[in-house]
């Protein structure tokens, strides 16, 4: 009875659409039906801030984002604090409940398996832009780089003796970042194609079919079509490349700190964020592979 005239209020005085009252009279009902759950003889009045504290928990063991739960307290607080003004109940129990903190979105990655079958496709043809556009991912996926460091690289960056390049990150701080002989391989396979096929404007690295230095929409472009060919992501961009070399990295046993350098974060908190992704990877393969997960 109460549930309903609450929510012809918010129809009739607060103008409250259809479906926002629909949802809010969902949310109220299935707090209704877990304290029920919980004791036959608890009501509205008798239901305190430990069974509402409960009735989260419940629904963060469920799956429930923050996002769900906090909406689901907002309809509950709003009910409460009318029912509290028509003397329907003597005390509010859900004024001073705090909702779950919304987490940070996790960082997308493409899985090795994917990246893998992207570098060794048969399908990279051998002219100039298909031969950049491999050099570019696989240099990307290498070293962990930011877009901005990839397109202001020049030639004179690369150290094919020591296999390193030396980039200009943040702030204008440099960092010598390591790369494998695959990666050397590539590097000057694609400079030797570029040499013979472009004619150079710019000191630059990666050159356009006319010599200039390529800009960043220019490399975004190719790596979203490329990698279309593997995932179905909706993020197809650099930064999710260098999502990938982080937790890659870290997937196969390398220390938090020595990542955070390869990445050039100010702050060993920014590079943490991948030990969740990591960790949440690793649940995965316990659920599907524990017989009793």
């Amino acid at each position: 009875m109460m549930i309903e005239e609450f929510l012809n209020y918010l129809q009739l005085e607060r103008n409250y659409s259809a479906k926002t009252v629909k949802s809010y009279g969902d949310d109220l009902k299935a707090f209704e039906t877990y304290f029920k759950n919980l004791d036959s003889h608890l009501s509205w009045e008798s239901a305190d801030a430990d069974v509402i504290r409960g009735w989260m928990e419940s629904m963060m063991d469920k799956g429930n984002n923050a996002t769900s739960i906090n909406r689901r307290l907002s309809a509950l607080r709003s009910f409460y604090r009318f029912a509290l003004a028509r003397g329907y109940v003597e005390h509010d129990p859900a004024h001073a409940i705090t909702g779950p903190k919304k987490g940070k979105p996790l960082p997308q990655f493409v899985k090795e398996s994917e990246m893998d079958r992207l570098l060794d496709m048969k399908e990279w043809s051998d002219d100039y832009v298909n031969v950049r556009a491999r050099t570019i991912i696989l240099l990307f996926y290498s070293t962990g780089i930011r877009l901005s460091e990839l397109i202001s690289l020049d030639d004179g960056m690369v150290d094919f003796t020591n296999r390193q390049i030396k980039v200009t990150g943040k702030r204008n701080k440099q960092r010598v970042i390591p790369f494998g002989e695959e990666l050397r391989a590539v590097l000057k396979r694609y400079m030797a194609l570029r040499d013979a096929s472009v004619d150079k404007a710019s000191d630059a690295l990666f050159l356009t079919n006319k010599g200039e230095r390529m800009n960043d929409m220019q490399v975004r472009y190719e790596v979203k079509k490329n990698l279309t060919l593997v995932t179905t992501m909706k993020k197809r961009t650099p930064h999710v490349l260098r999502h990938s070399f982080a937790t890659a990295m870290l997937n196969h046993e390398a220390g938090l700190e020595s990542v955070k350098k390869l990445l050039g974060h100010q702050s060993l908190t920014t590079t943490e964020i991948y030990t969740h992704t990591t960790f949440e990877q690793l649940k995965k393969v316990y659920r599907q592979a524990h017989p009793r997960a």
